[in-house]
């Protein structure tokens, strides 16, 4: 019978296990950069704008005309083909740079559709990481709320006993209910999280499994001590020339001078140039004339579209200068968010962390020997459970801030 039941908890724990996959961040980037269907479709914007420049390449097709007699009065005879033909070939000649301006309007789409992708890579990615180290600290801090919970429901469990025989009150019973009432609330509250993690982190980088985020203590105080590069000033100004959501704004205005050169140059008439042959209906038997045709330019044809193209150069201008304004607030915001979470973690010393991990050690051996008060180990199990629980969210928020730093100046700038 016991050979059984291991085998079905072994069975189970594998079950359990492979529906899992322990990843490291940089294995959850390269999943990230393969499998990401948002990102991988975006790349098809590109290969559109490539499209669009080949097609803007292509001229229009030539024309050809012909007629051959239907009725010939003078002979009374109907389709006289052989006396009676003509052909003509014509081809549209694009004047005023038309075909110029209209190919470099769709490289400058092009470059707009490039920096599209890069920004969304960048949030994308940005969102990654975050979701990345949002899970390693909830998971740590299930891990220590089990710990916790499992204990205090063993103790619980013991005191029932002596409470249901009248050895201890019913209040002290009590007191230690609410802990672990507020213990089990913890990890309700903390599981919502992670399943909801998890759920992002495969929609991110296209697993199926579960993953679990592998991040050495090494690496992780690495991350935790680094500090930027530069001070707010120069954060800002790497902002501004690398922020691909930015240059996109900057990039418009180009644009939409190029498209506004493109509509102006719609008003110049094109011109038609052909040849023809007839055989017996001009002024030659089997001539061949040169066509030339052109529109006269009475009116502007597409003064509408260049007057609009105008607003919308100064429109974009506007934008941008809207946009440099906001990119600046934004790096200060999150310079001073990350600056206002690493010095709140780092007043706190090392030996402190070490300290209280000492004493809760030291009052559980305690009060096992009956050397602290029911009352005593109540008020620090709680004070223990808030401690852990802020300490693990100080970390975690030190890593979000900064990485919401990264994403705007987009650029390395923590060493």
């Amino acid at each position: 019978m016991n050979k059984i039941t291991t085998l079905v908890l072994s069975v189970s724990a594998f079950v359990c296990l492979s529906g899992q996959q322990q990843m490291s961040l940089q294995d959850c980037e390269l999943a990230f950069q393969k499998n990401n269907l948002q990102l991988l479709a975006a790349q098809y914007n590109i290969s559109m704008a490539d499209a669009e420049i080949l097609q803007a390449r292509i001229w229009e097709l030539p024309q050809i005309e012909g007629y051959v007699n239907a009725i010939n009065p003078q002979d009374k005879r109907v389709f006289d083909v052989g006396r009676a033909k003509g052909v003509e070939i014509t081809q549209l000649i694009y004047l005023g740079g038309k075909k110029k301006n209209e190919i470099q309007f769709a490289k400058s789409n092009k470059e707009l559709s490039q920096l599209q992708f890069n920004q969304l890579l960048v949030d994308l990615r940005s969102q990654l990481r975050e979701t990345y180290f949002n899970l390693v600290y909830e998971q740590k801090k299930q891990v220590s709320i089990e710990a916790q919970l499992k204990y205090m429901n063993d103790l619980l469990a013991a005191y029932k006993v002596q409470t249901d025989k009248g050895n201890i009150s019913l209040k002290d019973y009590v007191r230690l209910q609410s802990i672990v009432i507020q213990l089990n609330n913890d990890r309700i509250d903390i599981n919502n999280n992670i399943l909801a993690l998890q759920q992002t982190m495969k929609m991110l980088t296209g697993q199926q499994e579960k993953v679990m985020p592998e991040l050495p203590k090494h690496e992780e105080n690495e991350i935790l001590i680094s500090q930027p590069f530069g001070d707010l000033e120069v954060l800002q100004q790497k902002a501004l020339q690398n922020n691909a959501d930015y240059l996109y704004n900057l990039k418009l205005i180009d644009n939409s001078k190029l498209y506004a050169q493109w509509q102006k140059s719609l008003n110049t008439p094109d011109l038609n140039l052909g040849a023809e042959y007839d055989q017996a209906s001009g002024t030659f038997n089997n001539e061949v004339n040169l066509k030339i045709g052109i529109p006269i330019p009475l009116w502007k044809v597409n003064k509408g579209n260049v007057e609009k193209a105008k607003y919308a150069i100064q429109q974009n201008e506007k934008n941008s200068e809207y946009q440099k304004l906001n990119l600046q607030t934004q790096v200060e915001s999150a310079y001073q968010t990350w600056k206002n979470q690493y010095d709140q973690y780092y007043e706190l010393k090392p030996v402190d962390l070490e300290n209280m991990e000492t004493v809760y050690n030291g009052i559980l051996k305690n009060f096992r020997n009956g050397n602290v008060s029911l009352i005593d180990f109540t008020d620090f199990m709680e004070s223990y459970r808030q401690t852990v629980l802020q300490v693990y969210e100080m970390k975690k928020q030190i890593m979000i801030s900064a990485e919401q730093l990264n994403q705007l100046v987009q650029t390395k700038i923590f060493y």
